[in-house]
């Protein structure tokens, strides 16, 4: 079910514009179409305290504070767009707005985001552990091993 979700998920955004792409509302509706059928809350922020990711009333607000930050990040040039959407992809999931599927889902956003440049999707190989090592070094500020992951 899940992998129908996402395939469904996928053609909907196939040739689709994404002027919405950077904002709190667009990011819910992306998780919805990815696991609508899967999970009933699919596409609302989680409401529980989790062993990662910021308290639940703070969800909203750091994820407008991230896409704001990632259009300033990719209209000023601050760092090479791929630097861009990783550090985006980065503090989604380490904000884990949602109860389940917020990897896939960052990992979906962030190749969204790379193909509004103009640039190819991440490759996103290689072990899970590999990736999660990747975002543990990334929290420490160091995105290296994440470049390494999605370049792979």
């Amino acid at each position: 079910m899940e992998q129908a979700n996402i395939l469904e998920a996928l053609t909907w955004l196939t040739g689709r514009a994404l002027p919405g792409l950077l904002t709190d509302s667009f990011l819910r509706a992306l998780h919805k179409r990815m696991f609508k059928d899967v999970w009933k809350w699919a596409g609302q922020y989680r409401a529980t305290v989790k062993n990662l990711g910021v308290l639940p009333e703070q969800i909203g607000g750091e994820v407008k504070k991230l896409c704001e930050d990632t259009r300033y990040w990719i209209s000023n040039k601050t760092f090479p767009p791929e630097e861009s959407v990783l550090r985006f992809h980065h503090r989604l999931v380490a904000i884990h707005p949602f109860p389940n599927g917020n990897g896939r889902h960052a990992r979906l956003a962030a190749d969204l985001l790379m193909r509004d440049q103009g640039l190819p999707p991440f490759a996103w190989n290689g072990p899970r552990e590999s990736y999660l090592a990747a975002l543990k070094a990334a929290d420490r500020g160091d995105y290296k091993p994440l470049f390494k992951f999605v370049n792979s």
